[in-house]
């Protein structure tokens, strides 16, 4: 089930976002966060089974375009199909959007077997 971040999600987030190549470091995932909290275009969203177990970090861009900038899942539950399922939470929510992602993500994207055109 795809839930909206609240700052009471915070260390989880950061947990799973330091999954990601660029997010190795506190400062960085910091900064991260706070962007997500308060910059209006961007949004956050998490995937909760019993726990908590995958994140997805979205901007909108003008012109109806949405940039798929984070995605990660804790690794105990990769391969479960996660990320395809947070990818068309997302895709349904934003279904008059055009969906991209950024180059930092775009293998994992393909390999979870989604097309997106990447910026």
């Amino acid at each position: 089930m795809l839930i909206r971040y609240k700052k009471t999600y915070e260390k989880i987030a950061m947990g799973l976002l330091s999954f990601m190549p660029n997010e190795k470091n506190v400062k960085s995932l910091v900064n991260t966060i706070k962007d997500y909290e308060t910059n209006e275009d961007n949004h956050l969203f998490l995937w909760k089974l019993d726990d908590i177990v995958g994140i997805i970090g979205i901007q909108l861009l003008p012109d109806k375009v949405l940039m798929i900038k984070h995605l990660s899942v804790n690794p105990s539950f990769r391969n479960q199909g996660i990320a395809t399922s947070l990818y068309e939470a997302i895709r349904n929510q934003y279904n008059d959007y055009t969906i991209i992602t950024t180059v930092e993500i775009a293998s994992f994207i393909e390999h979870c077997k989604i097309s997106l055109k990447v910026l």
